[in-house]
């Protein structure tokens, strides 16, 4: 004698299509996370590598492949960018960019310099000067940081001073605001103990790291497990009471 009772076709079908669907969403998390670990193994990678000529990865740089580049031209020193309060060692502060005009090309190429860390103010830290000779620069060509959410509009357009502060980077905006084309890409300046700026850099995954998708992958599996218990609840054959 069994223990469930006959389903109806409907029950039946649409919980097999649930259990599909949650353990394929489950899957697609678990794909998610191991892509995301491997686009961190490249990025870790690309420090060590040898440098290449920025000419040849400039316009087209290859998806997904963050390569270390050598450049050449020279900064646009009086115009600085702050990403205010990244985190450094739970310390808050800003990520300073500076434009840079490569030799022969006609766009700008924003250029990371590093992490200074906030002086207990409102006010920027102290950046020490620039130079506008020609410079030969190295890093990690990658691509900006996110956006975020985007509050009160596009603040460097309300700035007249500069440096300009932004609480996120939005490349298009910056180049409206240079009036000039820039490279899809940010340049990471290889670390430098003699330079003040922090430069220890990964690429930004915080929204949704590997490890949330690993955890909205087991919320998925558990979803499949849990449509299949409450079918078997639900036709769970009810024991007959003796008169």
């Amino acid at each position: 004698m069994g223990v469930i009772r006959r389903p109806a076709w409907w029950s039946v079908l649409l919980t097999v299509a649930g259990v599909l669907v949650f353990v394929r969403l489950g899957v697609w998390q678990l794909h998610r996370a191991d892509y995301k670990e491997e686009l961190l193994r490249r990025y870790a990678a690309a420090a060590s590598a040898p440098a290449q000529a920025f000419d040849a990865m400039a316009a087209q740089p290859p998806v997904d492949v963050y390569p270390r580049v050598r450049v050449q031209g020279h900064y646009l020193i009086d115009r600085v960018y702050l990403l205010d309060n990244p985190k450094h060692d739970s310390m808050g502060g800003v990520e300073v960019y500076v434009p840079f005009q490569p030799m022969h090309r006609d766009r700008l190429l924003l250029v990371d310099l590093g992490f200074l860390p906030g002086n207990g103010t409102d006010k920027p830290p102290q950046l020490p000067p620039l130079s506008s000779d020609v410079q030969t620069l190295q890093g990690v060509y990658q691509p900006a940081p996110g956006k975020g959410i985007e509050l009160g509009g596009n603040a460097l357009a309300q700035q007249a001073q500069w440096p300009k502060t932004s609480i996120y980077l939005d490349l298009d905006q910056i180049a409206a605001d240079l009036h000039a084309r820039l490279f899809s890409r940010v340049l990471v300046l290889d670390a430098d103990p003699a330079a003040i700026y922090v430069r220890v850099h990964t690429l930004d995954l915080s929204s949704m790291p590997p490890a949330r998708h690993r955890a909205y992958a087991y919320q998925w599996f558990t979803f499949a497990i849990a449509a299949v218990v409450i079918f078997l609840v639900l036709h769970r054959k009810r024991k007959r009471r003796l008169g």
